[in-house]
């Protein structure tokens, strides 16, 4: 079984770009000839201090909190250290003592219809409630759940917080966060359907940003409308950086995942462009991987960088970051030691959760699958 707690880096096995924003060229993503070395990191800031982010050379395995998990998919971190886990295929939330791992039931969420890759997906916590991004029998939706917070404490019924997000057997997003600005953002993907993701009047293949009851956050860039921004064709990873400014990693079909720095109004391409595409109107990707190297889901920031949970890849990826730039090369670490990797969370300083997805129908589990592991960013 691929368990040793080994850590390396790979460097140079994948093609990696930089955002170009809206740049003009005639680039086509898909012949992979579009590659270009990294841009050199800036020396100092404005203020002239230096721009590079505190250093981290890598990451380690401190151990397992807790396994056993069936399909485990959102992450979300209680007052006081505890965490809660959803099984997008069980349809259930459970809670997981953040020192001892042990695991206490909350009870299965009503109106989930797991098929594919939909279920119950993305997790989030704010002011008593339990967000849960999740696939109903028509849509993809939004509720929230009262919560007491104690260990013996049940979910309460659940609550519509937004409704008729288009739902498919594969591409349904499902990441929610709440960021700086104290709105709920969500990723969502295009079910297939490629043309939602450039329907601004369509909820599918963008990101969204609301108030926490479900309305179109103040200052979105498009009038009575909860979408951020669009282009997108699978978004499952959002994280602030230490500035507030967003990133979302997202699937590619083919060719390129992505890495993007998301922008109020901004489109990012998607299915004119998959990859650095260097079309005029579309915001190139920050970072991006052949498929076979990422396929990501959750990504999480600490220390200065972006570190990207892997499906496909089975690896962990470090995207160091200089304000809303890379600054040098992206590093992969843990690479086949511990299978599918869904989701990381940043639980402050140098530490790091992280849940493995071998048991979600496309890997290979072993015993003790699914797990939450810990980890020291070093």
């Amino acid at each position: 079984m691929k368990r040793p707690v080994v850590v390396k880096a790979l460097g140079g096995a994948v093609a990696l770009v930089l955002a170009a924003g809206c740049s003009s060229g005639s680039g086509d993503a898909s012949s992979g000839s579009t590659e270009e070395r990294p841009r050199t990191p800036p020396s100092a800031s404005a203020s002239g201090a230096a721009a590079a982010p505190p250093a981290a050379t890598g990451v380690a395995v401190a151990g397992t909190l807790t396994e056993g998990l069936a399909s485990p998919w959102g992450l979300a971190e209680l007052p006081g250290g505890d965490l809660l886990v959803s099984s997008r295929d069980e349809r259930t939330v459970t809670r997981v003592d953040g020192r001892t791992g042990a695991k206490t039931p909350l009870g299965e969420v009503p109106g989930v219809v797991p098929a594919g890759e939909g279920g119950l997906l993305g997790l989030t916590v704010r002011d008593g409630w339990v967000y849960a991004y999740l696939t109903a029998s028509s849509d993809n939706r939004i509720v929230r759940m009262r919560y007491g917070g104690g260990a013996g404490d049940r979910l309460g019924p659940p609550e519509p917080v937004l409704t008729g997000i288009p739902k498919g057997f594969t591409h349904n997003g499902g990441r929610i966060a709440f960021g700086p600005d104290g709105m709920l953002y969500a990723g969502t993907g295009e079910t297939g359907e490629t043309g939602l993701a450039q329907d601004r009047e369509s909820l599918g293949g963008k990101v969204l940003r609301m108030t926490p009851e479900g309305r179109p956050a103040p200052g979105n860039p498009f009038p009575d409308s909860v979408v951020y921004s669009y282009g997108h064709r699978n978004v499952q990873g959002l994280a602030w950086d230490a500035d507030g400014r967003l990133w979302a990693a997202e699937f590619g079909q083919n060719t390129w995942d992505e890495l993007n720095l998301v922008e109020a109004g901004r489109n990012y391409g998607w299915p004119e462009a998959e990859g650095r595409a260097g079309k005029k109107g579309f915001v190139d990707p920050v970072a991006q991987w052949r498929t076979s190297e990422a396929s990501p889901s959750g990504i999480a920031y600490a220390r200065g960088a972006i570190w990207m949970a892997g499906l496909r890849g089975e690896r962990l990826w470090r995207v160091p970051l200089s304000g809303a730039e890379r600054f040098g090369e992206p590093e992969a670490f843990l690479e086949g030691d511990h299978g599918r990797l869904r989701t990381v969370l940043a639980t402050g300083g140098d530490r790091l959760w992280l849940v493995t997805s071998e048991t979600d129908t496309r890997g290979t589990p072993g015993p003790g699958d699914d797990r939450i592991l810990r980890l020291r960013v070093e």
